[in-house]
């Protein structure tokens, strides 16, 4: 799958403040989701983590925290959600980012995106 983020150390000069590159889909465990992402927002901790975390060529940082999708599998545990649910929620910071074509994220953290609203306009929801 793309991914966005970075593998290099930040540097105000530099002209690739983030990258594209291809990740492996992550399976799902216990009650994680992968949700196909339709929808990410841009945050402080975003450029604060791209400031001052690290990564490498081998192990690259994927961005993002907030996200919205569509279930496309779940994990053993799962209880709240089924494959096609659409989603929206805060990811987790220690977890692979949402600037991707697909996120793993806890079910537990995870709420329903209202029919009423877009995949672009849920992800402003957990910040409301």
């Amino acid at each position: 799958m793309k991914a966005y983020g970075f593998s290099t150390p930040f540097s105000p000069q530099a002209r690739n403040y983030v990258e594209q590159f291809t990740l492996d889909l992550e399976e799902p465990r216990d009650h994680g989701l992968v949700v196909e992402i339709k929808g990410v927002a841009v945050n402080p901790v975003d450029t604060k983590v791209r400031v001052n975390a690290s990564a490498s060529p081998s192990s690259p940082r994927v961005l993002g925290y907030d996200g919205a999708g569509i279930v496309r599998d779940v994990g053993g545990k799962v209880s709240r959600f089924a494959v096609g649910d659409e989603v929206f929620y805060a990811g987790n910071i220690a977890r692979r980012g949402t600037f991707a074509d697909f996120h793993l994220v806890d079910e537990r953290i995870v709420g329903r995106k209202p029919k009423s609203l877009t995949f672009a306009d849920a992800t402003a929801l957990p910040h409301h």
